[in-house]
């Protein structure tokens, strides 16, 4: 899968390594944001987003705030929003909130090709 760009939203340096060497063996490029004030910043840097991936678990933030903003971008129309977080006990939570897909971490190295491929098709996946 070439010429598809993702960003991840994390505030972990470590996650985002993880999802990077995970999109990157996918031939995936990707720009990442640790903050939510980093996003809109980081969205006018990218000549085009795919796939949005956002960890619930964001300090001075409400990631359903950023999901709504997100949403409201005419920018990322139509690109799934992915939560992924630990706290797989929020997939209704993520899933009411207007989310297209969610991975609980640990992503699953053998798994993660065929979810990623999945997500870019349009399909929702929701695994934890």
């Amino acid at each position: 899968m070439s010429n598809y760009h993702a960003l991840i939203i994390d505030d972990q340096p470590p996650n985002i390594d993880v999802l990077a060497m995970l999109l990157t063996q996918e031939n995936i490029s990707y720009t990442s944001a640790t903050s939510a004030r980093q996003v809109a910043g980081v969205i006018d840097a990218s000549p085009q987003i795919d796939v949005v991936f956002l960890d619930l678990e964001m300090p001075n933030g409400n990631y359903y705030d950023l999901l709504s903003s997100l949403k409201a971008d005419p920018r990322l129309s139509g690109v799934p929003i992915v939560a992924y977080t630990v706290h797989t006990s929020e997939i209704d939570q993520a899933r009411n909130a207007g989310f297209d897909s969610f991975l609980g971490k640990p992503l699953s190295t053998t798994e993660f090709p065929d979810q990623i491929r999945r997500i870019l098709n349009g399909e929702s996946v929701w695994t934890y």
